[in-house]
C-alpha cells in the first residue's frame, strides 16, 4: 500500500476549477516534487495535504487512513513555507523546539531532540542567535529544524529555496537531500524550477492548469515525455521541438540555405510512420545533437548544418543551428573548435528522438 494516496482530488474556487480529478500515490521514504508554471495548482495540491484548504471531491489518505476531516495539527505533518516563518523574538533553539512546547515534551526531551537536528543540520553554533542575525541559508535550516524534530509523518515543502541566491540554492538543494537519505522521510516539494524537481525527487508530477501532465521518476520525465508541454517544460535547455514532415522510413526538416535535412529510421512507431506526407514535431534534447567527436549513439546520422550561435558553457559548447523553421540547441564538446556563421558536421542520435502530434501536442508512440 502507497504511504500517502492522492485519489481523484478537486479543488474549486467558485467557479474556477485549480485542481482537477488529481491522482498519486507516493510510496513511505519517497520524495515527490510538485513542479510546473505559476498558477498551475500545485502550491493548493500541497495545501490540501496540510489540511490547510478543504477539498471539493475527492479523497487524501496517509497510510490508508483518510485525513480530509481531520484538523492541520491532527495530521502530524510539518510544513516548510518559502518565507521560513520563524519567530523573530526567539532564538533559534526556541524556535526549533517550540512545536516540542506546545505538546507538552519535558524540558530535557526538547534539549535532546533540538541538540541532536542541530548537529545534524549542522547549527549548533546557531541556536543562541535570533533569526534577525542569520542569513538566508542559515534560516533556511532553522525551518527545516523545526520541521524535522518534530518527527512527523510527512514533509511539505512550499518552494522553500524560492527567496535565496542561486549558489545558495544549490547548496541548500545538497542539504535537502542529505536529509532525505539520513532520514528517511516522506516529503512532498512544491517548486517551479525543473532543476530542483530533477535534482531532488525520487518522483515527480507535472502539473498544468490544474492537471497532471505526466507523473513519473525524473529519468521518464526527461526521457520520456508524455506531451509537447513536458518535454518543453522540464530541461535546462528544453527539449528542441521541431517541424517535421514524415516522408517513408526518414523525417524530413527543412534546413536554413541548404536542402532539407533527412533522418532515416530502420522504423518509425506505426502512430508516425502511418502519417506519411504529413506533418509531425520532432523532440530530441540538445544532447542528442553533438559534434562529430563523439556522443552520438549507435544509430547516429552526421549532417553538416550552419552554426548560427555560438554559446561556451564551460564544460560544453551549446551551439544554435536552425531546423524546420525552428532554432535548435545542440550540445557540443568543449574542445569544439568551429564558429558562428560556418557550417559544422553534426551526429543526431536518432535512438533518443521523440515524436509528437502537432495540433494536441500529445506523444505519437
Amino acid at each position: 500500500m502507497s504511504f500517502l494516496q492522492i485519489d481523484k482530488v478537486c479543488k474549486s474556487f467558485g467557479p474556477i476549477n485549480v485542481l482537477r480529478d488529481i491522482s498519486l500515490d507516493v510510496e513511505e521514504g519517497g520524495f515527490l516534487v510538485l513542479v510546473g508554471p505559476s498558477g498551475c495548482g500545485k502550491s493548493t495540491l500541497l495545501n490540501t495535504i496540510a489540511g490547510l484548504e478543504k477539498l471539493t471531491t475527492g479523497e487524501i489518505r496517509i497510510e490508508g487512513n483518510v485525513i480530509d476531516d481531520l484538523e492541520p495539527a491532527d495530521r502530524n505533518i510539518a510544513m516548510v513555507f518559502q518565507s521560513y516563518a520563524l519567530y523573530p523574538n526567539m532564538n533559534v533553539g526556541q524556535n526549533i523546539a517550540f512545536g516540542l512546547e506546545m505538546r507538552g515534551m519535558p524540558k530535557d526531551e526538547r534539549d535532546a531532540k533540538v541538540a541532536e537536528v542541530a548537529k545534524t543540520l549542522q547549527i549548533e553554533h546557531l541556536l543562541d542567535r535570533k533569526p534577525g542575525q542569520l542569513s538566508g541559508g542559515q534560516r533556511q535550516r532553522v525551518a527545516m529544524g523545526r520541521a524535522l524534530v518534530r518527527n512527523p509523518k510527512l514533509f511539505l515543502f512550499d518552494e522553500p529555496l524560492s527567496n535565496l541566491d542561486a549558489k545558495l540554492r544549490v547548496d541548500m538543494r545538497t542539504e535537502i537531500k542529505r536529509m532525505h537519505q539520513t532520514f528517511g522521510s516522506t516529503i512532498v516539494y512544491v517548486t517551479h524550477d525543473q532543476i530542483e524537481a530533477m535534482t531532488l525527487g525520487t518522483r515527480i508530477a507535472v502539473l498544468k492548469d490544474g492537471i497532471v501532465q505526466q507523473y513519473g521518476t525524473p529519468a521518464e520525465i526527461y526521457n520520456d515525455p508524455s506531451n509537447m508541454f513536458v518535454a518543453d517544460f522540464m530541461g535546462s535547455p528544453a527539449m528542441n521541438l521541431i517541424p517535421a514532415t514524415v516522408r517513408g522510413h526518414a523525417i524530413e526538416m527543412s534546413r536554413a540555405g541548404d536542402d532539407p535535412l533527412v533522418l532515416s529510421f530502420d522504423a518509425l512507431p506505426v502512430t508516425v510512420s502511418a502519417r506519411n506526407g504529413q506533418d509531425v514535431i520532432v523532440g530530441i534534447r540538445p544532447e542528442a545533437i553533438t559534434d562529430a567527436a563523439g556522443r552520438g549513439g549507435e544509430k547516429s546520422i552526421q549532417a553538416t548544418c550552419r552554426i548560427d550561435v555560438v554559446e561556451p558553457a564551460g564544460a560544453d559548447i551549446y551551439a544554435i543551428t536552425t531546423l524546420g523553421g525552428k532554432e535548435v540547441v545542440t550540445r557540443l564538446h568543449q574542445d569544439w573548435s568551429g564558429s558562428a556563421n560556418q557550417a559544422a558536421d553534426l551526429l543526431f542520435n536518432l535512438e533518443k528522438i521523440v515524436f509528437f502530434d502537432p495540433q494536441s501536442g500529445e506523444r505519437l508512440r
